[in-house]
């Protein structure tokens, strides 16, 4: 069982910036991925960004890259997206996700909102 606390969301200007975090507790082994997802109203959820368990892979949807980093500490069992030059079209609910082999959680999400 694993259990995903997720906070930093909040209501910004376009071109402002936000940081998420994401710290997984329960039974966490020690090879996971950890991700970040959003979902707008009407829309399908969608992968934003992913790190592997070392921290040195990761992948970003290409609406993103450039603007989002994604990081994890290992031995605090935390993922961040530190979102910069946000713009309206970033607005949705933000999920964090765990996976390992046991199986995969979600975080309870976090609403993002960026203004115009």
């Amino acid at each position: 069982q694993v259990q995903l606390e997720e906070s930093g969301g909040g209501l910004v200007q376009a071109g402002g910036s936000l940081s998420l975090s994401c710290t997984a507790s329960g039974n966490i082994f020690k090879i996971n991925n950890m991700a970040w997802y959003r979902q707008a109203p009407g829309a399908q959820r969608e992968l934003v960004a992913e790190v592997f368990t070392s921290g040195g892979s990761t992948n970003y949807a290409d609406s993103v890259k450039g603007r989002f980093t994604i990081s994890r500490d290992n031995a605090m069992n935390t993922v961040y997206l530190q979102m910069n030059s946000l713009k309206p079209s970033d607005t949705a609910v933000y999920y964090c996700h765990y996976l390992d082999y046991t199986g995969d959680y979600w975080g309870q999400g976090t609403q993002v909102t960026v203004s115009s």
